[in-house]
């Protein structure tokens, strides 16, 4: 299984990239042969979607769109600027085929200054990704600056929120497609879900 972490931040070492990393963590926890990647934009050099078929994007384009397709999985997380998830994150939805999400699990994290965009997980992140057909798992994260000190995540019910992000991120994959084996649980056959 591939996990893929997306970033929708500009900022060096921001705190969506972070977070995304700890659910990452706790996901390898849970399930030790998992790949796990981090694909934060301000590092790539990403052109701007012109509407052309998304085979003949090419260099950085061409390889996030290639990873996207590729994972089994994935985390997003993006901060929030005015109510909703960066620009950025857009182009890249903007790049991806329609079918590149379709059936894959993903968890949904967002980053803000404050307690009041924490419903843009609801109104903005969920509804795109339902459009690509993806299955979102429940218990999305929102952690605020409050629930940080210097660029260290300390919050302990931010912490146990993400552990549940990233176990059932990985269990929920599993169990649609392939087999589960976690921290102290018996493989669950694929065959078996459909019997």
């Amino acid at each position: 299984m591939k996990l893929l972490g997306l970033s929708g931040s500009m900022t060096p070492r921001s705190k969506t990239t972070i977070v995304i990393d700890k659910v990452l963590e706790f996901a390898k926890v849970e399930n030790p042969s998992i790949e796990t990647e981090i694909i934060s934009l301000r590092d790539y050099d990403l052109q701007f979607c012109d509407g052309r078929d998304p085979t003949y994007y090419e260099n950085d384009t061409k390889q996030v769109i290639k990873k996207i397709e590729e994972a089994d999985a994935l985390i997003i997380g993006t901060p929030v600027y005015r109510g909703s998830y960066t620009g950025a994150l857009k182009n890249v939805f903007d790049l991806i085929p329609n079918d590149a999400l379709k059936g894959k699990v993903v968890g949904l994290i967002a980053t803000g200054g404050t307690y009041h965009h924490f419903l843009a997980i609801e109104h903005q992140l969920k509804p795109l990704i339902g459009f690509f057909r993806a299955h979102i798992v429940p218990g999305s994260v929102y952690a605020h600056n409050r629930h940080f000190s210097e660029k260290t995540l300390v919050d302990p019910e931010v912490m146990e929120r993400l552990r549940y992000l990233g176990e059932d991120v990985v269990k929920f994959q599993a169990q649609i497609g392939g087999d589960y084996v976690g921290a102290g649980s018996p493989s669950i056959p694929r065959r078996a879900l459909h019997e």
